[in-house]
């Protein structure tokens, strides 16, 4: 049960934004992903709980940030619920997409497993909602993603493969690389892996 610490920070000036504490766990019937994120200052300011059934499919969604909350899952596309912090609204959503993404680094690894690429293969178009902080509003996105390559790293607990993912977004063109081992995600925009109490869970 890999068990860790990403750090946050902006993408473009590197700015600190935080840290995600996290757990996550691959059984039988899935993989889950829970986590916290606090500030620099140690405030906690969101938290997000993730499971996915053994095809990568979303099958439940719980996201809080500043006291926004959203309520999700995949049902007749992606349907989710959002509740503002007054707790005394709340509207629902359905869109025709696949999955779901946002700041959390457990998104992609969830869409990693859904997709299921090759290693030089050809890239895949993927629709998704996105829910962006910190109100978590829901947007629409067209992704695409190519697993452009996979490089194996012995360790102390077998050999270890880092697999390298391009994904674009579709509207702006704009393209950034992913690397992942297992169910942890190394490096990503915005996010930096640094504390890893145990290996990452090597999908079958």
């Amino acid at each position: 049960m890999p068990r860790g610490r990403y750090s946050l920070h902006d993408p473009h000036d590197r700015t600190p934004l935080g840290d995600e504490h996290f757990q996550c766990a691959a059984g039988p019937s899935g993989w889950r992903y829970v986590s916290t994120t606090t500030a620099p200052s140690g405030e906690r300011t969101a938290s997000a709980d993730l499971s996915i059934d053994a095809l990568g499919r979303p099958i439940r969604l719980q996201l809080h940030s500043a006291d926004w909350q959203v309520r999700a899952a995949l049902l007749d596309g992606v349907t989710w619920v959002r509740t503002d912090p007054s707790g005394e609204h709340a509207t629902e959503g359905n869109v025709a997409a696949h999955g779901f993404t946002g700041a959390s680094p457990a998104f992609y690894v969830a869409l990693a497993r859904l997709l299921r690429l090759t290693p030089g293969g050809p890239s895949t178009r993927i629709r998704l909602v996105a829910f962006t902080a910190p109100v978590l509003a829901p947007l629409t996105v067209d992704q695409s993603w190519a697993l452009v390559g996979r490089t194996p790293h012995p360790t102390d607990n077998g050999v270890l493969n880092v697999d390298e993912y391009q994904v674009s977004a579709l509207d702006t063109g704009e393209r950034h690389t992913v690397h992942l081992a297992g169910d942890v995600v190394l490096s990503a925009p915005g996010i930096e892996l640094e504390d890893l109490e145990s290996p990452p869970t090597v999908f079958d």
